[in-house]
């Protein structure tokens, strides 16, 4: 399988496609698509992806896959980021979810704001703040363990939700109140070989 990835290395939600198929060992083309500069929003991006969104896939036959859960889950079938097991393999989407629903939403969007908008931490929307502080609070009591997030060994889950958790200090969230999250970055990075 050889794919293209039309991705933005400002985002985690592109990083963490690059990183599963790397992972993977899996062969794929890169094509940085500023999504600052509009790239995404072009009469041939569109012409892929309507949403106008990266990341976006295209695979060896030209069919076109968005979203980056969905990508990632079609990328690492029948890999052990995803467990044979029914109720682990429903905890890991379960946790893809709530990344896109609960986590993304306030720490990539405050990140965002404050690292490629320029926006001072004083000027976000305080439930931002709120809801991001929240999601990683969230992360924190289910790490204290010192494991992964489902099972044994980094899965989707950890890839999901590392991508944006490792850099949520540019948007101004403080990760030594996260010390188990902390950990966990360093675990997530060192399982999946990325710095």
């Amino acid at each position: 399988m050889s794919i293209t990835i039309y991705g933005d290395s400002i985002s985690g939600n592109c990083l963490k496609v690059k990183w599963t198929a790397e992972h993977l060992d899996l062969p794929y083309r890169w094509v940085e698509t500023d999504i600052l500069k509009g790239m995404s929003r072009t009469t041939d991006f569109l012409a892929r992806n309507p949403a106008g969104q990266v990341p976006l896939v295209v695979l060896e036959d030209g069919r076109a896959l968005a979203q980056s859960n969905a990508i990632i889950l079609y990328l690492a079938e029948g890999s052990r980021l995803i467990p044979q097991d029914p109720y682990l393999r429903a905890k890991v989407l379960e946790w893809l979810f709530w990344e896109q629903y609960s986590h993304e939403p306030y720490v990539a969007v405050a990140r965002f704001q404050m690292a490629y908008l320029g926006k001072p931490a004083s000027e976000l929307d305080p439930k931002i703040v709120e809801r991001g502080k929240g999601a990683l609070a969230r992360m924190e009591m289910a790490l204290e363990d010192g494991g992964f997030l489902v099972g044994d060994h980094a899965t989707l889950a950890d890839i999901a939700l590392v991508a944006y958790t490792r850099v949520a200090y540019e948007g101004g969230f403080d990760l030594s109140e996260f010390p188990a999250v902390t950990a966990w970055i360093g675990r997530v990075e060192a399982a999946i070989g990325i710095a």
